[in-house]
């Protein structure tokens, strides 16, 4: 594979796409991102969110009704065939004949190519040499997945593009396909993928950009902003009862930074959770509040898109 030789693989300014309808629709609002060379980058947001069709327009396969596009350094307007060669695609959702086995399938998209890994290194990488003889209609979820990213990869590009490549697996199946995009990591390729799994975007991205309604409302690495929540650590309550609605003093706690309720229960970020918890419990027990549920966990990006959005991921896919 040739190694990047741009600082950045995707510059985009002011993308909008608008489309037409009563009313229209503006999917995407605005959005500025610079992609390194070299990284997994993750657009993280929920479903309707924007991801997919940022990304075809990134791929060259919409034009944006406003903005700015540079992939590779270069412009879908200049001509299309050059980079096309240096880029894969994995579409949302990839429909291949069933009638084929994965060999054939990689011999086939591999022909389109002049040069690229042979369908049985790809079979290899993905983990499908048992089926390679096998039908495509004989194939569970996860492995059709597989063979779709490794249809991406026939002409050894230096960036992919991986549109919710987990959606709908297994979680056995999905640990197969971070193997996969970790080890493109490993080789120094450019992986763009969009998810709506935090923990995905958590564990295999060096930086993502959280979408919601066609804004990207921030950027960076994912330690980055969760340490942006003020604190690591998040404690979950909730009582027996329903809890008092003024809660307000929670925030005089030692190491509480951030209090927040939704729905039955109360969250709160703090940096020492084994001092934060022994002064909860006691002040819990002062007001006769009998709980039913104490959680303690690392912050995620979930409670980063709740503190930016007040939402769960949950209530954005609703």
């Amino acid at each position: 594979m040739t190694r990047p030789t741009v600082s950045y693989a995707i510059e985009c300014a002011g993308l909008v796409k608008v489309y037409e309808g009563d009313p229209p629709v503006q999917a995407v609002r605005g959005i500025d991102l610079r992609v390194p060379a070299g990284i997994c980058f993750g657009l993280l947001g929920p479903n309707g969110a924007g991801k997919t069709t940022t990304l075809e327009i990134l791929e060259g396969l919409l034009e944006p009704t406003e903005g700015s596009v540079r992939v590779l350094g270069c412009s879908w307007e200049d001509g299309d065939s050059g980079l096309r060669r240096r880029i894969g695609v994995s579409l949302q959702e990839t429909r291949l004949s069933e009638r084929l086995t994965p060999r054939e399938t990689l011999r086939l998209f591999r022909s389109f190519y002049g040069c690229g890994p042979s369908a049985e290194e790809l079979l290899a990488l993905v983990g499908l040499q048992e089926k390679a003889d096998s039908y495509v209609r004989h194939l569970s979820g996860g492995q059709k997945q597989r063979l779709a990213v490794a249809c991406a990869l026939v002409g050894d590009p230096e960036l992919v593009f991986l549109d919710e490549p987990t959606t709908g697996l297994d979680p056995h199946s999905r640990r197969q396909v971070w193997g996969i995009i970790a080890s493109l990591r490993r080789q120094g390729r450019t992986v763009v993928l969009s998810t709506h799994y935090m923990e995905e975007a958590e564990r295999l991205c060096d930086r993502i950009a959280i979408i919601d309604r066609g804004r990207v409302i921030a950027e960076g690495a994912p330690s980055e902003l969760i340490a942006q929540l003020g604190g690591e650590h998040v404690i979950e309550i909730a009582a027996a009862d329903s809890l008092p609605d003024h809660l307000d003093d929670l925030e005089q706690l030692a190491s509480v930074r951030r209090v927040r309720r939704f729905q039955n229960m109360v969250q709160l970020t703090v940096s020492e959770p084994q001092e934060a918890l022994e002064e909860l419990l006691c002040y819990l027990r002062q007001r006769g509040i009998e709980l039913q549920t104490l959680r303690a966990r690392h912050a995620s990006l979930e409670d980063v898109f709740l503190s930016l959005t007040g939402r769960t991921l949950v209530e954005a896919d609703a």
